[in-house]
């Protein structure tokens, strides 16, 4: 008879093969059985009666912003958030102060984290056009996430507009790299649209045509390479469409806000809908959906990108472009699986098995024997209010603020460790570097 660390007995398990009322027996982090364990004997029994336990979130694209801009957010605070919402690791990107460019700033993000995190994380490097030399090397950094590019400007320094500087980046890099896919060209001549004080123009300026066209440069510069691509946060249905006929080297992910917000928001929410790429009309919303229904979109990340009330009071232009969002990934979802938009098998495959394949990351993404135990556990039942003041986040702010969610986080285990119980941080700081397949 077996003795575990832990037991979560009476849950019912979402994972490769299906929903089961079955046990999850840990032990020294890792899953060690799955099944009726009732015979078996464990040092702490988690009852999860009346709950599902799926596996742990992981969110691939968050903005923690430390080192330079901590006054919004730091690494400590971003995954506090985190793992409040029930995400046990996270993708974190470049755009910091430094730039996270060199082996240097890299390796100092991961000093920063390890053990002071509350989740597991990866960080990624910024390709830029003076880096393209050393990307093969710092894409295999312990930790590292891939390379990250910002084809049009957003905060940060970032930016790589040109196809020249693109397809040096591919042709330098092996692993899969991520992009923000926006024309810098075409936004700068539509800067004039934006209309002072108007916020409801940042879809105008920042417009369909200038995702999608990037968007399609993007796609024939991986096939001209032979390389793989991450798309991020597609905001147009005619992207989602166009995006069918290359997942042979592209893969697609979507938000929370570009699936739940439209054009009305801007009339509620003024400057605090303010993204990029930006939230867009109704149908570019049903197209995104449409994209999910059909299997195009790959995974879910909050894009995560938090901004003072200050920087976001600024007038529109000069107010930043950011929410936060790592907190409300798993609540947001959850009330679309409720609402019947997605299965709850669906939203598993977005969020744990989804990065899991696409990156490689080794020992996580799943609930079996030899994984680490990273469990996200929720109450499909649970009606709950989202305010503000729940926001763990530096900057105590949510676009969600009074929205009433059917689905709530209750618990949180990073690698066996129960970080978050019931709305608790009850084990502060654990978080260690992901691995990933292509970097061991």
């Amino acid at each position: 008879m077996a003795h575990h660390d832990a037991i979560f007995k009476h849950g019912t398990v979402v994972n490769h093969d299906g929903i089961h009322a079955i046990d999850v027996g840990v032990t020294a982090g890792r899953i060690t059985a799955l099944g009726d364990l009732g015979a078996e004997t464990a040092d702490r029994i988690i009852d999860c009666r009346g709950l599902h336990i799926i596996p742990g979130v992981i969110d691939t694209q968050v903005h923690f912003r430390e080192p330079g801009l901590t006054h919004k957010e730091d690494l400590e605070s971003g995954s506090r958030s985190a793992v409040m919402g029930g995400v046990t690791g996270v993708f974190e990107m470049p755009n910091t102060n430094p730039l996270t460019t060199s082996r240097e700033t890299f390796f100092e993000k991961i000093r920063l984290g390890t053990n002071r995190m509350h989740c597991d994380f990866a960080f990624y490097i910024g390709g830029t056009h003076d880096n393209v030399g050393e990307l093969a090397e710092l894409e295999r950094l312990p930790g590292c996430a891939g390379v990250k590019v910002f084809m049009g400007s957003s905060t940060g320094s970032l930016l790589v507009p040109d196809d020249g500087g693109v397809e040096a980046i591919l042709r330098a890099i092996s692993r899969r790299a991520a992009f923000h896919s926006e024309d810098e060209y075409r936004l700068e001549e539509r800067k004039g649209l934006r209309v002072p004080g108007d916020p409801s123009s940042h879809p105008v300026w920042r417009d369909p045509e200038a995702a999608l066209r990037s968007t399609r440069r993007l796609v024939a510069l991986a096939r001209k390479t032979g390389k793989r691509i991450h798309v991020l946060h597609i905001s147009t249905a005619e992207e989602m469409v166009f995006l069918a006929d290359h997942k042979d080297v592209a893969s697609v992910e979507v938000t929370p806000h570009h699936l739940t917000l439209d054009e009305t928001a801007y009339t509620r929410l003024g400057t605090y809908v303010q993204m990029n790429p930006p939230v867009r009309d109704k149908a570019h919303r049903e197209g995104i959906w449409a994209g999910v229904t059909n299997g195009v979109a790959d995974i879910l990340g909050s894009d995560h990108a938090p901004h003072t009330r200050e920087e976001k009071d600024h007038p529109y232009p000069q107010s930043h472009s950011g929410m936060t969002g790592v907190q409300t990934l798993v609540p947001i979802m959850l009330d679309h699986v409720n609402a019947g938009r997605m299965s709850l098998e669906r939203f598993v495959d977005m969020t744990s098995h989804g990065p899991n394949r696409l990156f490689g990351i080794a020992k996580k993404g799943r609930i079996a024997v030899g994984y680490d135990a990273d469990l996200t556990i929720v109450d499909l039942k649970r009606t709950e209010t989202i305010t503000n003041a729940q926001v763990a986040s530096r900057v105590g702010w949510t676009p969600y603020d009074g929205v009433s969610v059917t689905g709530w986080p209750v618990g949180t285990i990073v690698r066996g460790h129960v970080v978050m119980w019931q709305g608790e941080l009850v084990t502060p700081s654990v978080g260690q570097p992901m691995r990933f397949l292509e970097a061991l």
